[in-house]
Parts: structure tokens; C-alpha cells; sequence
């Protein structure tokens, strides 16, 4: 790198940051508006919910330093998304907005339904007037209404995106018939085998699956959820979304913003009243997102788990109000890729917000590297933990 682009980098980094306002605080924005755009985007996306995003800001252990690119028009929210100067989110001085909030897995901008690509192009132009050079959207979906939003609205620029990466994610049609869904999916074999550990599972007990969809019962199921999440191997890795006081006091408000509005349930699998698989469910235009699960890791002989996802299943595909769900998993997981068929291809994209500029190649390339040194140094810690692991 020039010694010339580098001193660039730095000053352009936090250009933008007094004066007027292509980005906004959080708060300046009407959650009444902002929850209007969400339920209306052209692809839905509940993690950029303000009833979700704010508190994740507020409270979660990895928040602080949002701000949003809000575009306006004729007196309407047209597009909004959350964004985190590079500074704050990766501690580099880089001009570059990250689309990025605590427990994100998806990270589509919300775009008008009316006009997605005009409303695509308007963020593009305040992202640009940021200062910043790049515009980072680290998880994206890459087919849907937003991702050929942002393609369109990016020819008309003369730029293109760079993936650092590409995946693909479980999703589910639930628009089919789920036994024949699932026997295409799972096999016979599997259904079979699955079907005897539920029989097992009868002979211990009582079982029964139930869903909380009130406020109150939103928020009952929700503390079992932590309790029995911190009980598996996120809880000793100190990772459950209960263990962290920030983080809890996120999905509890989260939790209570949205089944106040009918958007989120809790799915349980219960054996003689005790909880022994639950998962948090999101909704949204129409689309369903598995956003966490939890099982009894003392009985996974039966496959709780599963059990809970099959049901899942039937359920969303017997919901009118449902077209397709979000496994919002990581790419090859081990239980959802077997159940759900479907796949989206989800992207680490990073959009260069001026055509031919050599100050986005560089920090491209520069996040290119921290993307390479990142997964170099997970793959050894998990080496090491693994092997620590073997010698006990």
C-alpha cells in the first residue's frame, strides 16, 4: 500500500462524521415509520425490526456506536439500515460502514416494496456521502428482492461487489405438503428411526409440544429457553444469550417487542412439563425465521432437537400466513441441512461506493486479509481446543 492511499484511508475513515447527515442516530428515526417499512420491505428482514434492532444496540454485549442510513421521500421512510463505522466495529481506521448489529443473521437492507432499486440507489448515495468508500453487508442474501435491488442499483453506479465469501443456507418452502416434504428430505430411513425415538421418548413420560405466542407466555417460555440453553455447551462455553446481563436484557425486550406485535413464538418440546427442546421463531412479511434453538443434551439419544424441528416443520407448512422460513444457520450445519432442503446463497459482500476508486480496492483487500487471518486463527484455536479436549 502507498504511503499516500494509507494516509487516505485514515482521514476519509471518519469524513462525514460532523455535519449534516446522511446517517442518523437510532433514535431519531419514528419506530412507527421504521416498523412500517419493515413490515412492508421488499424482502423481509426481523433482525433490522426496530422492535429487534434497538434493543440489540441498547443492551447487547457487542452493541453500541450504531447509526442508521435513513432515505425519505415524499414524506416516507423508503430505506433504512443500521450501519457501524469500521472504527467502532473492527477497531480499524478504514473508511467503510459495516451493516452490522449484535445477533444479525441476515443483514438485507429494508427497501421499499414500491421501488426497491430506487430505493437501493438512494442508500448507495448516502452511504457515499458518509465519507465512507466501502459499504460492507456481511451477511446477504443474495437472490432475493434486496440482493437484485442492490445489483441493479449498483450497474447504475459502474461498480461491483466483491464476495469475501459465499455460502449456502438451509431454508424451507412451506408452501408443500410437510410429510411428503419431509420424507423427500429426510428419507424413510430417518423418518423411521425418528419416529422410534419418539415412541422411546413416549415410554419415559408425558410428551407434548406447545407454543407461546402472548406477551406473557412469550416471556415465561423465553426464561426457559435461557435456562435450558445455559445447561448445553453454550452455557459452558459462556456463550448462551442468558450469561451476559446485556445480552439477556436484549432478547428480553426483543422477546416482548415482538410478541406484543404476534411476531415471535416459542416452540417447546416438554416431557412430563419439563422443557427439553425449545426454539425462538421470528415472522415477517410473510417469511419465518428459526432464529435459536436449545435441547437436553442428556437426552439426545431421542433427538430432541429434531423432534423439534420436524414439528416446526408440519407447522409452518400447514400456516397460511407462511410462505418460507430462514434456518438462519451457519453454512453445512449438522441437523437443519438434512431436514430443510431448500438452500440461499448468502454472501460476505462488500460494495465499492465509487466507481474506479483505488481507496476502495485497498480497503477491500485490506478486509479481504483480516477475513483470511480471522478464520486461520479459529481453525487453530478449535485445533487446540480439540485436542485439549481428547486428552482429558
Amino acid at each position: 500500500m502507498s504511503t499516500g492511499i494509507a494516509e487516505h484511508l485514515v482521514v476519509t475513515a471518519s469524513a462525514g462524521a460532523g455535519g449534516a447527515a446522511p446517517l442518523s442516530r437510532l433514535e431519531t428515526v419514528s419506530a412507527a415509520e421504521w416498523r412500517n417499512l419493515a413490515d412492508n420491505a421488499a424482502e423481509p428482514n426481523p433482525f433490522f425490526d426496530p422492535d429487534y434492532c434497538q434493543p440489540a444496540f441498547a443492551f447487547a454485549a457487542k452493541g453500541g456506536g450504531a447509526q442508521v442510513i435513513a432515505v425519505r421521500a415524499e414524506g416516507r421512510l423508503l430505506a433504512l439500515l443500521p450501519v457501524v463505522r469500521a472504527r467502532r466495529a473492527l477497531r480499524l481506521p478504514l473508511p467503510v460502514l459495516l451493516a452490522r448489529q449484535p445477533y444479525a443473521p441476515l443483514t438485507a437492507p429494508l427497501l421499499s416494496a414500491d421501488d426497491p432499486i430506487g430505493a437501493a440507489e438512494a442508500l448507495l448515495d448516502r452511504a457515499a456521502a458518509s465519507g465512507a468508500r466501502v459499504l460492507s453487508l456481511p451477511v446477504m442474501p443474495l437472490d432475493g428482492a434486496a440482493g437484485q435491488a442492490l445489483a441493479a442499483a449498483m450497474a447504475k453506479r459502474g461498480v461491483a461487489p466483491v464476495h469475501l465469501e459465499i455460502h449456502e443456507r438451509a431454508v424451507l418452502d412451506a408452501g408443500v405438503d410437510a410429510e411428503t416434504y419431509l420424507r423427500g428430505g429426510m428419507g424413510a430411513k430417518k423418518l423411521k428411526e425418528l419416529r422410534r425415538q419418539r415412541h422411546r421418548l413416549d415410554e419415559e413420560g408425558v410428551v407434548h409440544f406447545a407454543s407461546a405466542q402472548t406477551r406473557e407466555d412469550v416471556a415465561a417460555a423465553l426464561e426457559r429457553f435461557l435456562l435450558l440453553e445455559a445447561s448445553g455447551w453454550k452455557g459452558r462455553d459462556g456463550t448462551g444469550l442468558g450469561q451476559d446481563e446485556g445480552d439477556r436484557a436484549f432478547v428480553q425486550a426483543m422477546a416482548g417487542n415482538l410478541s406484543a406485535r404476534d411476531a415471535l413464538e416459542v416452540l417447546e418440546l416438554t416431557l412430563d412439563g419439563r422443557v427439553i427442546a425449545s426454539g425462538l421463531v421470528l415472522r415477517q412479511g410473510g417469511s419465518a425465521f428459526f432464529f435459536k434453538i436449545a435441547y437436553d443434551e442428556t437426552l439426545s439419544r431421542y433427538s430432541p432437537g429434531v423432534q423439534l424441528t420436524v414439528e416446526l416443520t408440519r407447522r409452518l407448512s400447514e400456516d397460511p400466513a407462511i410462505a418460507f422460513a430462514d434456518s438462519t444457520a451457519d453454512a453445512g450445519h449438522p441437523m437443519i441441512d438434512h431436514v430443510w432442503r431448500e438452500r440461499i446463497r448468502v454472501a460476505d459482500m462488500v460494495i465499492p461506493l465509487r466507481a474506479g476508486d483505488p481507496v476502495a480496492a485497498t480497503v477491500i483487500e485490506i478486509l479481504r486479509l483480516r477475513r483470511t487471518l480471522r478464520e486461520g486463527a479459529k481453525r487453530l484455536r478449535n485445533f487446540f481446543k480439540s485436542f485439549k479436549e481428547k486428552r482429558l
